[in-house]
């Protein structure tokens, strides 16, 4: 009996030696922090690669063979040079290397650095320039190397370290040349704005002319006495953009040529060169943005061709996905004109296009084709939570899977695409990153993050369970939950929601959670069910799914949440007083909605950087869904949860960053406003300094110990 009582007690023993996540573990020590592999490049005969491998203050830049994994020799020691190895880049012929360093950030993904040149033959260092620089890029055949310095593009010729000017008109908050100006960057991803040819005779750029565009000012404190502002162009909902124009330079001759279109178009999301010296394509849009032409510009006799068209009753989301084959015949091009988003082939001559891929499932990344015209690509077609690798042949012939495990494959492939790297995780397990063969055969693991797995054993975590249901609407919602260890179904717990709900957003999804999944798991720690549903507008599920909240977002974003709500609420083991709701961003403005449109139904709501009204945020991500304010404003306030605080009666916490440059703090004091003119009580933290991100040493430690309580007073 005694031999029995102890093998029954023992799984008792070794669950209580399992540790609670602190909020200290994810923000302050960063113990779930997984490994990755720094600074992976193919070189540019797609046989080798180089990563960046550091031991302690010492980085190599080490070169390995793809087929093999195993190192070949050490291209760059740190010892050698007298600057930090991080960021770096190759010339095409692998004889020069670029270094930015002291990296300063200037919005979501700008930036400007020192850059240095290598010579790896002579490991000779020189500096391009004494001020920060934007994007230093090597010309095709890397003697020269052009930047943006001060809005202004300049080349600096390698051969005999002269400089040239390109522009000289650039000014703050004036002119920009060969960079984005603030919308273009935070809504098209488009930051560096010049390109070379690919003879490298040809320089292809953006200007932009903000001088109409009307400013925003933020305060900036820095605990001076005084504070100062910082003033930046910040075109919101219908009002005007920068004038935009394309030019190209002419390095023989030093001449700029202005591009002249036939049509006049409000957004150029995308400009770049074919395989051809002298035949750029660029893609050109209406403001609503429902209308693309594909266009192809000839610098030789400055003529322009509309190449094909695409038109959208609601709204075309702009990608990279422009590949031309290499007989120089052939575009692969990326559509949802089908109802879903899949591959196209369109012959050059007619813009006649070729659907390569089928199905109602949506290509969610298209990595590139390889000499036998084999088309790889990334899919969700073993459901929408899951993202799995496959390849096909260019009429859509033989499919073959390469990747194995389901859950979430990120893939990059070497140049001529004969290797790839491949980052698999799942809901619960953390980064896998491995390197394979074009077949799909893995060759080395790379990272396994073993450690971190270790460790999380050690932890009293649960696993994330995914489920659906279907609402009064016959619409059938995606979620997950995660439940308390000890869940116990007899009893009913507190439900806490956590929502994105953005157009085209998923946050359903079989991958790594990072760190909202190990505070996750701290709420579950202190007796709460955390719970989140995919609401209508999000992606993944086809065209139709995520665009039929255009004119109208946030409403049936908030009848869905309600829905979830209603459908957690009649689980046996829900408390249905008890369900709250947070998010940040969009998230903030739908958990705003949720206490106030959805008063009934949810006890407390904490909003992150909230949009409140859409006519405060910009014009191109706003009227891509709503058009203009003065089109559509019944879109704009019917939905804006600063004309629904009447209906506020639970715990709201509104917490912003007073130096937010994109979704600008004055929406949350404009909620503040109408709640205080309503009468209703809530709570305000507001971060000084702090941008929409709310990050930098302590704060975001701060920030989720501020949540958490307030989760567990009100909740």
């Amino acid at each position: 009996m005694r031999k029995i009582y102890l093998i029954l007690i023992l799984p008792t023993v070794l669950m209580a030696q399992k540790k609670e996540v602190t909020l200290e573990n994810i923000w302050k020590t960063y113990d779930f922090y997984p490994k990755s592999v720094n600074g992976f490049k193919s070189m540019q005969d797609g046989n080798y690669y180089t990563k960046l491998d550091k031991n302690g203050k010492n980085s190599q830049i080490n070169k390995y063979s793809f087929r093999t994994g195993k190192k070949i020799r050490t291209i760059i020691d740190s010892k050698n040079i007298d600057i930090d190895i991080n960021n770096y880049k190759f010339s095409k012929d692998e004889k020069k290397c670029l270094f930015a360093n002291d990296t300063e950030k200037i919005y979501r993904y700008s930036s400007k650095s020192i850059y240095h040149i290598y010579y790896l033959k002579t490991k000779k260092l020189i500096k391009i320039s004494d001020d920060k620089i934007m994007y230093a890029d090597f010309s095709p055949n890397g003697d020269k190397v052009a930047y943006v310095n001060s809005n202004n593009l300049f080349i600096k010729d390698l051969s005999n370290n002269k400089t040239i000017q390109i522009t000289t008109d650039g000014e703050l908050n004036q002119y920009i040349n060969g960079v984005t100006d603030w919308v273009y960057e935070e809504e098209f991803g488009l930051t560096q704005a010049f390109f070379w040819s690919p003879d490298g005779k040809q320089i292809a750029f953006y200007k932009f002319d903000e001088r109409e565009v009307k400013e925003f000012s933020m305060d900036v404190f820095n605990s001076e006495l005084y504070p100062s502002q910082y003033q930046f162009k910040y075109p919101k909902a219908g009002e005007d953009n920068s004038k935009l124009s394309l030019h190209v330079y002419n390095i023989d001759n030093g001449e700029t040529t202005m591009i002249s279109l036939e049509k006049d178009y409000e957004y150029i999301p995308r400009m770049n060169w074919t395989k051809s010296n002298d035949l750029l394509y660029i893609l050109a849009m209406n403001r609503h943005q429902n209308e693309l032409d594909f266009i192809l510009y000839n610098t030789i006799n400055s003529s322009s061709e509309i190449l094909f068209s695409e038109k959208d009753k609601y709204y075309i989301d702009v990608h990279d996905n422009t590949n031309f084959t290499d007989d120089g015949q052939s575009l692969i091009w990326t559509s949802e004109k089908s109802g879903f988003n899949h591959i196209y082939l369109v012959n050059l001559e007619n813009g006649q296009g070729q659907q390569v891929t089928t199905g109602n499932w949506e290509v969610t990344k298209y990595h590139g084709m390889n000499q036998d015209n084999k088309v790889f690509y990334t899919s969700n077609e073993e459901g929408v939570i899951n993202k799995s690798l496959y390849c096909i042949n260019l009429d859509g012939s033989d499919k073959t899977k390469l990747s194995e495990d389901l859950g979430t494959h990120s893939s990059t492939f070497s140049n001529g695409m004969k290797y790839y790297s491949n980052t698999y995780s799942t809901a619960d397990t953390p980064p896998y990153i491995s390197l394979h063969n074009h077949t799909g055969k893995e060759i080395r693991v790379l990272e396994d993050n073993a450690d971190l797995s270790t460790k999380m054993e050690e932890f009293d975590l649960t696993k994330k369970e995914f489920f659906s249901f279907i609402t009064s609407e016959d619409i059938e919602l995606n979620g997950w939950m995660i439940k308390p260890s000890d869940f116990d179904p007899n009893k009913r717990y507190p439900v806490f929601m956590f929502l994105y709900g953005g157009p085209g957003s998923q946050q359903v999804v079989n991958s790594w959670g990072w760190f909202n999944y190990f505070w996750h798991q701290h709420l579950a720690q202190k007796g709460y069910i955390v719970a989140c549903v995919d609401n209508r507008g999000t992606g993944g599920r086809g065209a139709e799914f995520k665009k039929m909240t255009y004119l109208q977002l946030g409403k049936y974003e908030t009848i869905d949440q309600i829905e979830a709500n209603r459908y957690l609420a009649k689980l046996p083991y829900v408390d249905k007083n008890r369900i709250g709701i947070q998010g940040w961003s969009y998230g903030g403005y739908m958990s705003s909605l949720a206490i106030t449109k959805g008063a009934n139904f949810f006890n407390t709501a904490i909003a992150v950087a909230p949009v409140t009204n859409w006519r405060y945020y910009d014009n191109i991500y706003t009227e891509r869904y709503m058009r203009t304010p003065q089109e559509n404003a019944s879109g704009y306030d019917d939905n804006s949860p600063i004309n629904h605080v009447d209906s506020l009666k639970g715990n709201y916490l509104i917490i912003h960053g007073t130096a937010d440059d994109n979704v600008h703090v004055q929406n949350t004091y404009e909620m503040v406003s109408a709640l205080v003119k309503a009468n209703k009580q809530f709570d305000l933290f507001v971060y000084p300094d702090k941008n929409h991100g709310i990050y930098g040493g302590n704060t975001r430690l701060h920030l989720y110990n501020l949540m958490t309580d307030y989760i567990l007073e009100n909740l």
